[in-house]
């Protein structure tokens, strides 16, 4: 998620609580995050061949917490299940969003604070979620699987590695091309403190869990947090916990102590599900280079980012040059796509423009092998290895 959400506090001052229950979420949202206006990209037509055949997948986007429809195409944010389709999108992982710092940065934040309440109770979210950031996380799970179950020939929500493969095999078949979306979560603040929590976020379908997000918590120091600590025992047992239930460790906002703490302890590959690389992006939200490489010779994956915190440049240009320079750095099996799309965020393209980043890269010199594996095949391939019901999970003890 980006910078920009405090706005939310801005205009809830503004404007009061009574009218932002009417005007506010859409005004929110608007602010929080957009594209940048453009001419329709031109897209040629071996780019556009080229992307038609790809499965494309995305790590990272933030969408179940606005109240918006995700079956209608909105004018709004960057993602739902029309623009989906249009960008031939196979594989969208959406992350529950559960607390966000007063004041949020890249640089400092104090965890006492939390933005995410105001949104909580103006878009008028059940009561239990007002003051459970579990069950936050539990609400937009079940909105997930309220649009699933409306359109089921064209979202299906994943939780195993069989039902990924029946998704994949039915677009491979045609002409129906469903979305699989997977369920992930940014923080593990969200388990309240409570190790049991774990199982229920489990039962909800979620399959990737963030440690952090801006702010320190009880599993250990953020990359954005005032400590800078490394992993807690309740950090640690929450590790060995995702491990033995295969549900996946996103490290994107946790600090380097924790980062090379997991990877001493891990025994299951771990991603970075929206980043970008240091030496090409300079800041407080990279990591560097040399632990981005450590987690690939773990087998892990580093998800590219799309917005200005991540890549510095967020012209499709600029996004593809922070591909390659991920490809050169860990090799072209470790690297994928992770927008933070609908994260308080402002790209150059939407869900539905996905096809000008497969351009950008042609563009760039990547030769198709490279272009397919970093804009989904190293996605299926990870999730396919990692989900529950694969054959390594099953090895691990896990059905």
């Amino acid at each position: 998620m980006g910078r920009r959400f405090g706005i939310t506090v801005v205009l809830v001052l503004v404007f009061g609580l009574g009218a932002l229950r009417v005007l506010g979420p859409a005004a929110v949202e608007r602010a929080a995050q957009g594209v940048e206006p453009h001419a329709p990209w031109e897209i040629s037509a071996a780019a556009a061949q080229l992307h038609g055949s790809l499965v494309v997948a995305d790590w990272h986007a933030d969408s179940l917490l606005w109240n918006r429809d995700l079956l209608e195409e909105s004018a709004r944010g960057h993602v739902d299940l029309p623009r989906l389709e249009r960008g031939n999108v196979a594989i969208q992982m959406l992350t529950a969003v559960t607390k966000s710092p007063r004041g949020q940065n890249y640089d400092r934040n104090d965890a006492s604070t939390d933005n995410i309440s105001y949104l909580v109770a103006l878009q008028g979210w059940p009561v239990r979620t007002w003051s459970s950031l579990l069950e936050r996380a539990l609400y937009q799970a079940e909105r997930l699987e309220g649009f699933a179950a409306r359109a089921p020939d064209r979202l299906v929500v994943v939780r195993s590695a069989p039902e990924l493969e029946r998704v994949l095999a039915v677009r491979a078949r045609g002409p129906e091309r469903p979305v699989a979306a997977l369920l992930g979560i940014e923080g593990a603040h969200a388990l309240d403190g409570d190790l049991a929590s774990l199982d229920r976020l489990d039962e909800a379908g979620f399959r990737m869990v963030g440690l952090h997000h801006f702010f320190d918590n009880r599993l250990g120091g953020s990359l954005h947090g005032e400590s800078r600590a490394g992993l807690t025992e309740f950090g640690r047992q929450v590790v060995r916990g995702l491990e033995a239930r295969s549900m996946i460790v996103d490290l994107a906002h946790s600090s380097p102590r924790v980062v090379e703490e997991v990877l001493d302890m891990a025994t299951r590959p771990v991603v970075v599900s929206h980043t970008g690389i240091h030496s090409v992006c300079p800041g407080p939200r990279n990591l560097s280079d040399a632990l981005m490489k450590r987690i690939a010779a773990d087998g892990g994956l580093i998800a590219i980012g799309f917005w200005d915190g991540a890549v510095c440049d967020v012209s499709p240009e600029g996004v593809a040059r922070a591909v390659r320079a991920a490809v050169e750095l860990v090799g072209e099996d470790h690297v994928a796509l992770g927008s933070d799309y609908d994260g308080g965020t402002t790209t150059s393209f939407d869900a539905s423009e996905l096809a000008v980043l497969t351009q950008a890269l042609m563009r760039a010199g990547a030769d198709r092998r490279e272009i397919e594996k970093v804009m989904g095949g190293n996605s299926v391939r990870f999730l396919l290895e990692n989900l529950p019901g694969s054959q390594q999970t099953a090895a691990r003890g896990r059905p």
